[in-house]
């Protein structure tokens, strides 16, 4: 596989970084993870933006130019013979002393990964099963900005907790805080439906501010759904008439069943929703999804189709 070492394209095997770098040595590194429909980078100026204010933050000196990293993704995808792709568009601070620094990163590296994505149609889309983690979600690295760093520590324990308590394969897990706010997925945003209005947890709770995450609530808000952003308890989504989580690969995924920690299935408050979980016979494989997850979905994927960033 190919990928791009600042902007030059070179064998997996045979890209090289430095051990003295200090995303290496100390997680001093930002990355985004985006995806291609008919070979075209979806919401990456968005992503760019993220990825900046990220890079200022941490006083790397780069600035992601969106015009440039859509040739460099093009480049990518046909030195690899693919048509669409799985992008991971990585910054690392580059090569430093043992010790902590106290001035900018003035070389930083770029590397950028792609892989294939399988075909997938947002009508027949399987449902996942959402389970409360034990695990808290750690603060955000920076005062109230989660930062899409390096350093996923918290995460590979969180999934590696949903391993040990025996997890079927592909189940999300889900983060409190340590106020017990829902905060946000082990690898996306969540979002649930009550009484036809839309909820997901505020910036104020600690998730990181998904580029997904944003399209879906500007989204909503077109097709006319009111949406809060809030506070939330476990509670409050065990209440749910729908749910669903959200990130840039998997695009919008319907939630068919919530489990405690123990893997015990959670109360709900409408049947139906727990009801979809275990719908047999002939159902449509659609049938997980309530009824505005699959619109918000169709109109997700349409708009990706399109280019229409909202």
């Amino acid at each position: 596989m190919k990928l791009l070492l600042d902007g030059q394209l070179i064998d997996s095997r045979e890209a090289v970084i430095s051990v003295y770098d200090h995303g290496f040595l100390y997680g001093m590194g930002l990355f985004e993870t985006l995806r291609t429909y008919d070979g075209r980078p979806w919401l990456l100026r968005e992503h760019a933006e993220r990825l900046a204010e990220g890079c200022a933050a941490l006083g790397i000196a780069y600035r992601p130019d969106p015009e440039a990293m859509a040739v460099g993704i093009a480049r990518l995808l046909a030195a690899n013979g693919l048509a669409d792709a799985y992008v991971r568009w990585s910054v690392s601070a580059g090569d430093g002393e043992v010790g902590l620094p106290a001035g900018a990163y003035e070389r930083p590296r770029e590397i950028v990964y792609v892989k294939s994505l399988a075909t997938d149609d947002p009508a027949a889309r399987p449902g996942k099963t959402l389970r409360l983690l034990r695990l808290r979600r750690t603060r955000p690295e920076l005062g109230e900005l989660r930062l899409k760093s390096f350093h996923y520590m918290n995460n590979i324990a969180a999934k590696r907790e949903l391993q040990a308590g025996g997890a079927a394969a592909g189940t999300e897990g889900l983060f409190l805080n340590e106020r017990d706010e829902i905060v946000e997925g082990l690898v996306s945003n969540v979002f649930w439906v009550r009484d036809g209005e839309l909820h997901t947890p505020s910036p104020g709770t600690g998730p990181l501010a998904g580029v997904t995450r944003g399209c879906v609530l500007e989204l909503a808000r077109r097709l006319g759904i009111v949406c809060h952003e809030g506070r939330y308890r476990w509670n409050d989504l065990t209440q749910a008439d729908e749910a669903f989580v959200t990130n840039s690969i998997q695009e919008l995924v319907p939630i068919d069943r919530l489990e405690a920690p123990d893997g015990t299935l959670a109360r709900f408050a409408a049947a139906s929703f727990s009801d979809r979980s275990t719908t047999g016979g002939d159902a449509s494989p659609a049938s997980t999804a309530g009824p505005l997850t699959r619109r918000l979905m169709e109109a997700y994927r349409a708009a990706a189709e399109k280019g229409d960033e909202a």
